[in-house]
């Protein structure tokens, strides 16, 4: 067998190029940057609708059924410089932030005892299943049986307009947990409450999020809709009474600059409370998105 024949290359040196200037980034636009803010998007949002409902109304050309912006405006501006629109909404807030509170802690009674025993998860696939259809302000005339006319009716059916929503949303975030991290709490010897509030609620967190802020929706929506229904609240008439009352007096202004309030207060929650909340920890911790 002839020995293979071994080919010798030459060395061959290469002359590396110097590499090419790193490109500076390209600065963006003013315009561009402001637009990056999210508060200047929405900012842009709220102008256009006020303009559009400006237009219509000038073009309906009727007071009484459709007031202007500017209009609208001005009695708002009217009603807080004069307290009462600002005592209004205090009133109907203190009622709703009692209510949620109590709501949010019975979620979270009956979510934890699903999450810990099969009878709490059948206790709360039932009672959601019966009562989560069921619409809050259909509770009202039985309240009022129940708690006569006071805060107790308003307190009755907001409870109920917060705790099925969040409790379906958080037991629907516990069971999202992975496995792993139910083994890892189970390894570290967590059980019960503990289990729940250092593995369950943290993993479980963006769902939990997203039931708050609904709970909240519907208990806010729920309440200005009891005060239309049945009025003022031991003598005192919240933002939807106040509501009420400027529609039989024909101040469609005022009615108008109620349901501002109503915006302005959900606007202001959503902005400070919840996206505070989400900025601080899911984002933070990477379990949601942000948007940019």
């Amino acid at each position: 067998m002839n020995a293979a024949v071994l080919t010798v290359r030459p060395d061959v040196e290469y002359v590396l190029s110097a590499a090419p200037p790193a490109l500076k980034p390209r600065a963006l636009p003013a315009w561009r940057r402001v637009l990056q803010h999210d508060g200047v998007r929405r900012g842009i949002v709220l102008v256009v609708l006020a303009a559009v409902w400006e237009a219509l109304a000038r073009w309906q050309a009727n007071d009484l059924l459709l007031p202007t912006f500017v209009q609208t405006l001005r009695a708002f501006v009217e009603g807080v410089a004069s307290g009462e629109l600002l005592v209004k909404t205090g009133i109907s807030l203190s009622v709703l932030l009692k209510s949620y509170v109590i709501g949010i802690a019975a979620a979270f009674v009956l979510t934890s005892l699903a999450a810990a025993t099969r009878v709490g998860r059948d206790l709360l696939s039932t009672l959601t299943a019966m009562f989560n259809p069921l619409p809050a302000i259909a509770l009202l005339p039985v309240a009022l049986l129940w708690f006569g006319l006071g805060q107790g009716s308003l307190m009755f059916v907001l409870v109920h307009s917060v705790l099925w929503p969040l409790a379906l949303a958080t037991h629907a975030g516990f069971q999202a947990v992975p496995e792993t991290l139910r083994m890892a709490g189970r390894n570290y010897g967590l059980r019960g409450l503990r289990y729940v509030l250092q593995i369950l609620v943290p993993a479980a967190l963006p769902a939990i999020l997203s039931g708050l802020k609904i709970s909240w929706a519907f208990a806010w929506r729920t309440l200005i809709a009891a005060e239309l229904v049945f009025g003022a609240s031991s003598g005192k008439g919240g933002l939807g009474w106040y509501i009420f009352q400027n529609r039989n007096e024909l101040y469609t202004d005022r009615v108008f600059a109620g349901l501002a309030m109503v915006v302005v207060i959900g606007l202001v929650v959503e902005a400070l409370v919840f996206r505070t909340l989400e900025r601080l920890t899911v984002q933070r911790w990477g379990m949601q998105r942000t948007n940019q």
